[in-house]
């Protein structure tokens, strides 16, 4: 197999941890050998405009070319046009192989191209991607069927395995797991220079006694933003503490945040955020702020942000949503807490306090060691070499 389409919905500079995802996979992708055309929808072009790519200049990545299509205002005419450009493009140079990363829409149209034209798919289950499929207003016969007809699918956790294999009795299921540049993502004694590089607490308003709690991505509702809120006043009882916001807010989630700025202004202009950052040195920097991360997730698949905090040393408080457990075992690296008691975030945050300053750097380290050992760039190289084999095979 030498040319494989990757389509996804997201991809940078867009935000999210399927963007990350997809960058990072199909640069791993083109090291392994293979031209990678990657197609994805953006908001930024007119509806059914196309933006052809320039080949990329970065040595590792110059087998890869970028598709960028306008999305319309409904999936139907997104789709129906996009399958026009891939007509095109399979013509113009014909593919060995498709993936479809996120089960909807990319998973579902990978899957029906490759059935026309004969060709291997793979679909790569990410997030809540299966529970939006179940559940009405999910659609979810498409989504049995594309489970169904892909050659293969990956996952990134084994909660997501199960759920597969409870919708389809399929048992060859790959599990490829996120991973994490732990050069990037390291603790600020491992940085070179990394105190300098720190954002300055003084620039951005944060007190020296002011206990950093943390979370990173794009904060909505999924994510606990209510949970995030409400420990946040718990915490301030007790001691001085803001919230670092890194990231930003959904747009439609920025109306929770001005009622909680209503009902509790004093809290809620601790309430920092640093807008989106594009470059991952930046997020690190950030990370290493922080006293505590948090994220009180209601669904998941494998957080990027949980795996990016774990690998540069924070102390987690995370729920159990999807596959959370899987990397945090409560106690030795990390805190979980039911998705059933998030509303006791706060005082979880409270009793993570109380513990001795080396017993918190302690479980830090636990953390950056199960990153190390279970997500690394290396062991996902070697999952995605054993994708491209099954692929080759079929």
């Amino acid at each position: 197999m030498k040319r494989l389409l990757f389509i996804t919905e997201r991809f940078p500079p867009d935000i999210g941890g399927v963007a990350r995802s997809a960058d990072r996979i199909t640069e791993a992708l083109c090291q392994l050998g293979l031209n990678v055309d990657v197609l994805v929808w953006t908001r930024y072009l007119q509806a059914g405009e196309v933006a052809f790519p320039h080949r990329e200049n970065t040595p590792d990545i110059e087998s890869r070319q970028i598709y960028r299509v306008g999305r319309y205002r409904h999936w139907d005419m997104t789709l129906n046009h996009t399958m026009n450009l891939l007509d095109w493009m399979q013509e113009n140079h014909p593919y060995d192989a498709v993936w479809g990363h996120y089960l909807f829409p990319a998973g579902f149209l990978a899957t029906w191209f490759a059935e026309l034209n004969h060709l291997p798919s793979t679909v790569s289950a990410r997030g809540n991607d299966i529970d939006r499929g179940i559940f009405p207003p999910g659609d979810f016969a498409r989504l049995q069927w594309t489970l169904e007809r892909a050659s293969l699918i990956t996952t990134v956790s084994a909660d997501l395995q199960k759920k597969i294999q409870c919708l389809t009795r399929r048992d060859d299921i790959i599990l490829l797991k996120n991973a994490v540049d732990t050069q990037i993502f390291s603790p600020p004694e491992d940085r070179q220079n990394s105190l300098d590089m720190r954002p300055d607490r003084h620039a951005l308003g944060i007190g020296e006694d002011e206990v950093i709690l943390g979370f990173s991505g794009e904060l909505r509702e999924k994510k606990g933003q209510r949970f995030l809120f409400s420990a946040l006043s718990t915490v301030r009882q007790v001691y001085p503490a803001c919230l670092l916001i890194i990231g930003e807010v959904r747009e439609s989630q920025k109306p929770a945040l001005q009622l909680y700025g209503a009902t509790h202004p004093e809290d809620s202009d601790r309430v920092i955020i640093t807008g989106h950052l594009t470059d991952g040195n930046s997020v690190a920097q950030y990370l290493q702020l922080c006293d505590l991360f948090l994220l009180p997730s209601l669904w998941e698949g494998m957080p990027n942000s949980l795996l990016e905090a774990m690998a540069c040393q924070c102390c987690c408080i995370a729920s159990d949503a999807g596959g959370i457990p899987e990397a945090i075992e409560h106690g030795k690296n990390g805190f979980i807490l039911s998705r059933s008691h998030l509303h006791h975030l706060g005082d979880a945050i409270l009793e993570s306090l109380k513990l001795p300053p080396e017993n918190r750097r302690k479980i830090g380290q636990a953390a950056r060691d199960r990153i190390l050992a279970e997500f690394s760039p290396a062991q996902e190289k070697a999952r995605l070499q054993q994708v491209i084999h099954r692929l080759n095979s079929d």
